[in-house]
């Protein structure tokens, strides 16, 4: 039986205490920042602080939250038959170019074990993400893996009457971050070669989970014991609404790892609210904050890193340190990937290179653009490439009757006789234009932000590889 385990959570309350309190002291935060009459009296530095330590959690809170809505609850699987379109709300940046199987795990009662299928694709991966937003990926074509079917099962530090131990007929154990997870397949389905797309799509329904007391043969352990707090529309609206509420959730199902500067640091600027890991929320009992600051402050620093993040050169720096797991990323990296799209793929993968424009000016869909690579400038991908066009400001797809919201294998192109492609991005298709290259947008004024996915890349040929341009069209 192979075993996959993170770094276990170290030391023991005393001492995690002792840090959390130690940081906050050398921080000067406490003082400032204690309930004065119920208020917390806290400096715009402070206010960012939290927004930026927050981040992660509150965008992966409302990320797998959404998606348990919408997919019946915890303990569920679900798999796609059809690429998401701009209905897509429950996730900023949906990818269009892969399936998903989702799994959402409830992990408090019982481990979960995954039945895994073979896939028939030249592109597979697991994704296991908790409320911290680290990503681990267990499995991956990439590592030779899904060529046989596997049981893998998964379990959390907090996991009731399990400790780890190997089970009978069980292939491969994997510890995670928390106890409300997502376990993400995430599978090319070859849309083109319609044989092969049925196969895929068969190999996707029929991923199937056990609690491990079903496993035995035991009757399952009940999960409606638990009382969710209310998700946001967007990330805003939690820090705008119910952010002490959401961050005690998190801090009660998440692993923190008291030597971990992040985890630390998070817990240290929480303690004096009145938020801690163990603690019940009580609103009565914790500091009454600016809901209208921390949400003015968490749009002003989204607005921020989707303006830097069109800057290839910082994206390039950041790349990789994204999407990967606790203790091989920071800070910076976590919040950046929180706003442009929560769970994602480390750099082994996917890459995800922004597109700016040649002029630098914004994209506005108040005009029509054209995105051009000569075969040699075309992305280093190993396994496949696709541009995906969305808003800035919510990263959306941009809705229109024919559903094209990317461009790429799956979501069709069709390159010039020189092998290159043009891509265009304009609210009418201009004459001569294929279709498969062609992204309708709507004449309005909304900022757009279209971004490549490189899917296993070759890396030594993305240091010296450029992202192309979008040049603005001048029509008369």
């Amino acid at each position: 039986m192979k075993r996959i385990a993170p770094k276990r959570i170290v030391g023991n309350i005393v001492l995690a205490m002792s840090v959390v309190v130690i940081l906050a002291l050398a921080a000067g935060f406490c003082d400032d920042a204690r309930q004065s009459q119920g208020t917390a009296h806290l400096n715009d530095a402070e206010v960012e602080n939290l927004v930026r330590r927050s981040y992660q959690y509150v965008a992966m809170y409302n990320v797998n939250n959404k998606f348990a809505q919408v997919q019946g609850g915890w303990n569920t699987v679900d798999a796609d038959t059809a690429l998401k379109d701009h209905t897509m709300r429950e996730i900023a940046r949906p990818n269009n170019d892969t399936y998903y199987t989702s799994c959402l795990l409830d992990l408090r009662k019982d481990p979960v074990i995954i039945e895994v299928p073979a896939f028939d694709s030249k592109y597979a991966s697991l994704m296991v993400t908790g409320y911290d937003h680290y990503v681990n990926i267990p499995l991956a074509t990439r590592l030779g893996d899904f060529q046989k079917p596997e049981k893998m099962l998964l379990y959390s530090a907090r996991t009731e009457g399990y400790d780890g131990l190997p089970v009978d007929g069980v292939d491969r154990i994997f510890e995670t971050t928390g106890d409300f997870v997502s376990a993400v397949f995430r599978v090319m389905p070859h849309v083109n070669d319609p044989a092969r797309y049925r196969r895929i799509v068969a190999q996707m329904l029929s991923v199937r989970l056990v609690t491990l007391s079903e496993y035995r043969g035991e009757k399952p352990k009940p999960i409606d014991d638990i009382a969710f707090p209310s998700v946001g529309k967007t990330d805003a609206d939690v820090f705008g609404n119910n952010l002490l509420e959401v961050m005690q959730f998190v801090f009660n199902h998440t692993t923190f790892d008291p030597a971990d500067s992040i985890d630390a640091a998070v817990l240290a600027a929480y303690e004096p609210l009145g938020v801690a890991p163990g603690r019940t929320y009580d609103a009565g009992q914790v500091a009454k904050i600016d809901g209208k600051r921390f949400r003015e402050m968490a749009q002003k620093i989204q607005r921020q890193w989707l303006e830097i993040l069109s800057d290839n050169q910082v994206f390039n720096e950041l790349q990789p340190r994204i999407f990967q797991p606790k203790g091989k990323t920071d800070l910076e990296a976590v919040l950046a990937v929180s706003i442009i799209g929560p769970i994602g793929l480390p750099q082994e993968e996917a890459v995800y290179p922004q597109v700016a424009t040649a002029d630098g000016v914004q994209m506005s869909a108040q005009h029509d653009y054209v995105i051009r690579m000569s075969k040699d400038e075309l992305p280093p991908a190993r396994a496949f490439w696709s541009l995906t066009l969305y808003d800035l400001d919510q990263g959306f797809f941009i809705p229109n009757d024919r559903k094209k919201y990317s461009v790429g294998e799956n979501g069709g192109m069709k390159l010039n006789k020189k092998g290159g492609i043009e891509i265009y991005i304009a609210a009418e298709k201009p004459d001569g234009v294929p279709v498969e290259n062609w992204l309708p947008i709507l004449r309005r004024d909304e900022d757009l932000s279209p971004q490549l996915r490189v899917y296993v890349p070759d890396l030594e040929a993305m240091k010296t590889w450029t992202p192309p341009k979008a040049e603005r069209i001048k029509h008369g």
